[in-house]
């Protein structure tokens, strides 16, 4: 296709983010453009004293139906359209009094942002999806030899600066740029309508989740580019799902440090996720992850003395690591998290007090770059009551789509299985290990005490080897704890290994035909066995 260098004459401006506007459209003026454009744009570029032909105008119609048809009409499209290369075309127009539009600059109605309002009624949502908007964007995209597209106002000043460059015009190169994020930029609006409209459906006939849709529509949008991926040699960025509200990595906001990467984003979405099981405790919660595992995880009186129990369940995977926690960090935490020897590479919390932040920064060589992240309140975001969106996981050539695991169990839903019964204070500490278990990779094992990780045992291909794992990290500290499973026991040495350490209590889904032996071993040994049918793998 031979590139396009006639000077562009006619630009047609209706926008709903308006920063940047008026420079880009006194910028297009200054080049020789007539502006054409609708509604609050037209109303906007008139009143900082912009020459402004409206729509109407061009169209010979007025808005129609609340502003819903303004730009659908053959004035607007056929301009859009018609292919300056052939010569049918351009007669075509002319025949029926239609001038071409070299230049198209729109951004669609706030969908997302208006669904992110608490109780949006579905009769707003509707009014906000855009119709015009992206038709106008896929007809210019479609003839960027002859158009250009606008769609993102971080690329006004480098067309404006591209075309003072060069005589009023932009290379074809150019043009396929813009014409790619173009495409890209209805298609994720579409996508996220889709995504919201299923969710909405689906709860309003009842439905916690929606069915899986026969066409997979994903609406997400770049937020940064990472330095690199999980290995230096590989390329990341990250990308989030406009208007969500439950507090998470890609809402939360950096208060200080270095910019966050790839394995930092996927270790801070670990540690929170974990965090957010204790949001309605009593106590507080500290976090420690490593490499997506929770290493350290306590409840205490205070958050320091929970940050102080979560770091001594193990002390070497801590270094390094991610910590969140349920409170706000105050002087006496941010204190203990500097006092020790310790270096972690972010921090999440719902907020610092202010005399924490210096502590934090400036106490320690690695303070200049750690970073802080700020969520707000967690209560009332516990993990298993907030499952938002689904749960993906990419295979060569396709993608896994499934619901969150998000399943509640509570002492209700024990069955004790063994000749002894639980006490009110092992049930408790069943509990606690069972919600840190189900954040562990599979094989997962974890033993608790006191409300605070001992041991864990994650990853392996054989269970018994997770729990020997387990009994070695929590050494004699193992005797008089709980143990968690995230699935049955195929065989009864992982309980035996469990009983010599001096566990008293364990939590399973049970399930196995080996389940009799593993009862067995427990009433040989005076454990309290409760099953709860629920199995967690988390690969």
């Amino acid at each position: 296709m031979a590139e396009q260098t006639t000077k562009a004459r006619r630009a047609l401006l209706s926008v709903s983010d308006k920063a940047g506007l008026m420079e880009f459209a006194q910028g297009l003026a200054a080049q020789g453009f007539e502006i054409i454009s609708t509604g609050g744009t037209a109303t906007a570029l008139a009143k900082a004293g912009l020459n402004v032909l409206n729509i109407s105008d061009v169209t010979g119609f007025p808005e129609m139906l609340e502003g819903r048809v303004k730009t659908l009409h053959p004035a607007v499209h056929g301009g859009l359209l018609a292919d300056r290369a052939k010569p049918d075309h351009l007669a075509a127009i002319e025949a029926h009094g239609i001038q071409p539009i070299d230049l198209v600059c729109v951004n669609l109605y706030p969908f997302a942002a208006t669904v992110a309002k608490p109780n949006v009624a579905l009769e707003d949502a509707i009014e906000n999806i855009d119709i015009g908007g992206p038709a106008m964007i896929r007809s210019a995209a479609k003839n960027h030899s002859g158009v250009m597209v606008v769609v993102n106002p971080d690329d006004y000043t480098p067309l404006l600066e591209e075309m003072a460059a060069n005589g009023g015009t932009v290379s074809l190169a150019t043009r396929r740029q813009l014409a790619a994020k173009a495409y890209a930029h209805t298609g994720q609006y579409d996508a996220y309508i889709s995504q919201w409209l299923n969710q909405r459906f689906a709860k309003e006939e009842g439905n916690d989740t929606p069915d899986f849709p026969q066409e997979l529509a994903l609406g997400y949008r770049k937020a940064q580019d990472c330095r690199y991926g999980e290995n230096p040699h590989q390329r990341a960025a990250f990308y989030v799902q406009p208007g969500v509200t439950e507090p998470c990595v890609a809402n939360a906001k950096q208060l200080h440090g270095k910019e966050l990467s790839f394995n930092n984003i996927y270790d801070l979405n670990a540690a929170l996720e974990t965090a957010k099981e204790f949001s309605e405790e009593a106590q507080p919660c500290a976090v420690i992850i490593k490499h997506t595992n929770p290493c350290g995880v306590a409840l205490g009186d205070t958050l320091a003395e929970a940050f102080l129990k979560a770091r001594l369940g193990d002390t070497i995977s801590a270094f390094g690591g991610i910590l969140a926690v349920t409170r706000p960090i105050d002087v006496a935490t941010a204190e203990e998290i500097t006092g020790k020897n310790t270096f972690f590479e972010a921090i999440i919390a719902p907020g610092y007090e202010a005399e924490a932040i210096p502590i934090l920064t400036e106490r320690k060589k690695w303070g200049a770059n750690l970073r802080l992240l700020e969520l707000g309140d967690l209560k009332g975001w516990r993990a298993n009551a907030a499952a938002t969106g689904a749960d993906y996981k990419r295979v060569t050539g396709g993608i896994l789509v499934q619901t969150p695991d998000h399943i509640v169990v509570t002492a209700d839903d024990f069955k004790v299985v063994t000749e002894r019964t639980p006490t009110q204070d092992e049930i408790e500490e069943l509990l606690f290990a069972w919600k840190v278990m189900r954040h562990v990779k599979s094989n997962a094992i974890v033993f608790t005490k006191n409300r605070q990780v001992l041991g864990v045992g994650a990853g392996q291909m054989n269970r018994v080897r997770s729990v020997r794992l387990a009994v070695e990290q929590a050494g004699e500290e193992a005797k008089g704890a709980v143990m968690a499973s995230d699935a049955f026991f195929p065989f009864p040495d992982g309980p035996e290994a469990a009983a010599k350490a001096g566990i008293t209590a364990i939590i399973q889904p049970g399930g196995s035909v080996k389940d009799q032996e593993t009862i067995e071993v427990a009433n040989r040994n005076g454990i309290a066995m409760v099953f709860t049918g629920v199995r967690h793998f988390l690969h």
